[in-house]
């Protein structure tokens, strides 16, 4: 069973949007960390899209909930979903590059499939999601360079760093099917964030100092793209993809993400990656498309093909 949908040109055009803002968020944020520290844009991030995301719950009138499991709940998903993954990677972002950190994030289809089988009865592993796993885990080993690890020096912390965000991903989500179900997604969205600022604007204040406004202008627009585009925004265009594509869909974007932020970090920040990088890449795209499942009905096609 597959909750995959034919994919409209209106769909694949909003996909490619959601895909350039979450591509230049790694720019963003790196441009952001230039003038603070990872904790802070951190919580400038979950801050102001909390406030943009409850404009929206206001004006589409969402009742909200009264149980306070549900509260609980968003606290959780905040943490496991922003603080945690956001904090992570913002640290990585300082050491190693914007585009590599992208080609990392998009291992979380991977993770989330694992946690989804370990968790959950009626998620197992097919073959088709094996192989797609092992391909992804092929990928996220070339593009790190498992030799680099050997030295363990702070460059290697910081990929499995964002390796470590991207599992907390994936764990959210469980969580969130588990706790939010039945949510309408813009809530859970504004629910979700509240739950991070409320971490993180203190524990920012109390490791990196008071948060301020008074900073440089480039820094100002990155906070400001990264929180009201790359986020507040984002998760709207998120849901609304969904309900058009459907999920099986959506994890395409996951694909077209990386290459954004890969051109993006070459123009602006002469970023450059190792060929073992962009090699890595290909591997897993390669995994995300077999767990898409339309690769694999095709080689199954061609293979009942071959034996008539």
């Amino acid at each position: 069973m597959t909750d995959q949908k034919t994919i409209s040109s209106r769909a694949w055009a909003e996909m490619l949007l959601l895909a350039l803002l979450w591509g230049a968020s790694f720019l963003s944020v790196r441009v952001a960390l230039d003038e603070i520290g990872p904790l802070t844009s951190v919580a400038h991030r979950v801050g102001w899209a909390m406030i943009a995301l409850w404009i929206a719950v206001l004006v589409m009138r969402l009742p909200l909930p009264r149980d306070p499991r549900v509260w609980g709940a968003f606290l959780v998903m905040g943490l496991m979903n922003n603080v945690i993954p956001f904090g992570l990677m913002a640290w990585g972002q300082l050491h190693i590059e914007s585009g590599l950190t992208s080609i990392l994030n998009a291992a979380t289809a991977i993770f989330g499939v694992l946690a989804a089988a370990i968790f959950f009865a009626d998620e197992r592993l097919s073959m088709r999601k094996a192989v797609g796993v092992a391909l992804g885990f092929a990928g996220v080993a070339t593009a790190i360079g498992l030799e680099n690890l050997r030295d363990f020096d702070i460059r290697s912390l910081a990929q499995l760093a964002v390796i470590a965000g991207t599992i907390s991903y994936a764990l959210a989500g469980v969580w969130a099917r588990k706790m939010l179900a039945g949510q309408p997604p813009q809530l859970a969205a504004a629910g979700m964030v509240t739950g991070a600022a409320v971490i993180m604007l203190p524990t920012a204040w109390i490791v990196e100092g008071p948060l301020t406004l008074n900073l440089q202008t480039p820094t100002l627009l990155a906070i400001g793209y990264y929180s009201l585009a790359a986020t507040a925004f984002a998760y709207l265009l998120y849901y609304r993809v969904l309900g058009m594509a459907g999920s099986g869909n959506l994890m395409l974007v996951t694909l077209l993400v990386a290459p954004v932020a890969i051109i993006l970090g070459a123009l602006f920040l002469n970023e450059t990656l190792r060929p073992a990088a962009y090699g890595g890449f290909a591997l897993l795209a390669l995994g995300l498309l077999v767990l898409d499942g339309r690769i694999w009905r095709l080689l199954r096609g061609w293979g009942n093909q071959g034996k008539t």
